[in-house]
């Protein structure tokens, strides 16, 4: 007698045979927008630092302002363990929803700081409103694009965020130059308006799906179906092409169910999958502590270092920002037709040894500012493609109904381990005045991208064109089907 609770559907299928269309256009504006807002962040307090530092501001060591940044590294922790778990539980559409909310009222709260533990609080609760949207985000795009194009389109979504950091970075220029306004206000205004862009986020969301795919796999399949039925037609309108019936796609048998223990959860990471737990643990952890040492501390080693005016700052991150998005933008294609295990060994690996080169000419006096921005630039070119790649390997490795908690879990204790010290090392590093000692930290980010080359090399996959379902089989598989 059949089992009243397995089913069958071709829901991946039908999302991975559909053309691009402007459904597609809709997932990449409505999703990539988080990383812009994210890089805006960023980058408005790595720029203003300075400012934010000074008498017109809150009076902060460089210590002080490195223990800020950890802060908010510190809050998308505690939101990514938090608000992932919520998304594989309640679906995606609500969690991106209420996610990119907490970051609007915490960025505004920003801008009304009044010393340097209220900065410090705010700047916990951003990160934990972005923190939480890496989850949300990230399995929403990996279980909506089709297999073909999904690292890519996944590169360039996470590369955007370089979109953001160059805006913030102009922004800055304008807000940090007296002439045109207040030195004590500007720094506040540019977190205020960041913060408000958030409400074209929550409007334009309003028009993304529930993804099928989280559907099905939470007994849910009449809604699922319903879904994807208007995503075709919606294709077909737009794109003029009739879609062959979808009766002869491959099918998958699923048992009902509707969540996933923690018991559960730790078994598919510690044995089903360890191979790629230690995988995934070792690119999000090395790709966190370069990105998060060097980028939250970039100004005070210009001001510091080089004498460059915090109103000058903006024009250094500039072209630092478009190295770090064109990377992705332009090697995303390889990911698919090469690979992502040689793609993501080479980008890891030349960012590990460039970086290594250029902290030894900067402790021996040899760069000036813009040759040290010029070498910046070709390090991140390769480190943000290989970065926003971690994203993706942790999405497709692991089965689709624990997506979006282990990507939260694996950018969470990555970031915990090479994010949240590594800005107030730098910091620190910075703080003593000696370019020998802040050799050490450039030499131990090096070191870990190197690293994690050699760890991708060995334990890498290829999940290149795959479907999801094939690179990591679902839970709920009917139990005959489990390969």
């Amino acid at each position: 007698m059949a089992n009243p609770e397995v089913f069958a559907t071709s829901i991946p299928a039908r999302l991975d045979r559909l053309p691009w269309s402007r459904f597609h256009w809709l997932v990449v504006t409505a999703l990539g927008v988080t990383w812009i807002l994210d890089g805006l962040e960023v980058t408005l307090v790595g720029s203003l630092s300075p400012a934010i530092a000074g008498p017109d501001g809150l009076n902060l060591t460089s210590t002080q302002i490195g223990l800020t940044g950890s802060a908010y590294i510190l809050g998308a922790v505690v939101g990514a363990l938090t608000f992932g778990r919520l998304t594989d539980r309640f679906g995606r559409k609500k969690l991106f929803t209420a996610t990119v909310f907490v970051y609007l009222l915490a960025t505004i709260a920003t801008g009304f700081s009044w010393d340097f533990w209220s900065f410090m609080l705010f700047r916990f609760l951003t990160g934990a409103g972005i923190g939480g949207e890496y989850g949300a985000v990230n399995s929403a795009i990996q279980e909506l694009i089709p297999a073909r194009r999904r690292g890519f389109t996944d590169l360039v979504i996470n590369g955007s965020f370089w979109v953001g950091a160059a805006l913030g970075a102009t922004g800055s220029i304008f807000l940090l130059n007296a002439e045109l306004i207040d030195q004590a206000l500007g720094w506040r205004l540019a977190f205020i308006i960041g913060g408000a862009l958030a409400l074209i986020i929550i409007y334009i969301r309003r028009f993304m799906p529930e993804s099928p795919r989280w559907l099905m796999t939470h007994g849910r399949v009449e809604e699922a179906e319903a879904i994807i039925a208007q995503i075709e037609a919606s294709v077909e309108r737009h794109t003029g092409e009739k879609l062959p019936p979808h009766t002869e796609l491959a099918s998958l048998r699923l048992v009902r169910r509707t969540s996933t223990s923690w018991l559960e959860i730790l078994s598919t990471l510690i044995r089903r999958h360890p191979k790629r737990t230690a995988l995934g643990i070792t690119l999000m952890a090395t790709q966190a502590f370069c990105y998060n040492a060097i980028f939250f501390t970039y100004a005070l080693i210009l001001t510091e270092f080089y004498d460059i005016e915090p109103a000058h700052i903006g024009w250094f991150m500039l072209p630092f920002a478009l190295g770090n998005f064109m990377g992705p933008l332009l090697l995303g294609r390889f990911f698919d037709s090469w690979g992502r295990k040689p793609m993501i060994t080479l980008t890891y690996g030349l960012a590990g040894v460039l970086m290594c080169v250029t902290g030894w000419m900067f402790s021996q006096g040899l760069l000036s500012a813009p040759a040290q921005t010029a070498a910046w630039t070709v390090i991140f070119f390769f480190a943000s493609a290989g970065a926003s790649a971690a994203y993706l390997t942790i999405g497709e490795s692991f089965p689709l109904e624990v997506r979006a908690i282990t990507i939260s879990m694996f950018y969470a204790f990555g970031t915990l381990v090479g994010g949240v010290g590594g800005p107030a090392l730098f910091g620190a590093l910075i703080d003593t005045g000696e370019r020998s000692q802040i050799l050490w930290g450039y030499l131990l980010g090096g070191g870990l991208m190197i690293l994690a080359a050699t760890v991708e090399m060995k334990l890498g996959i290829a999940a290149e064109r795959r479907p999801l379902e094939e690179v990591a089989p679902p839970l709920s598989l009917a139990p005959e089907d489990v390969p």
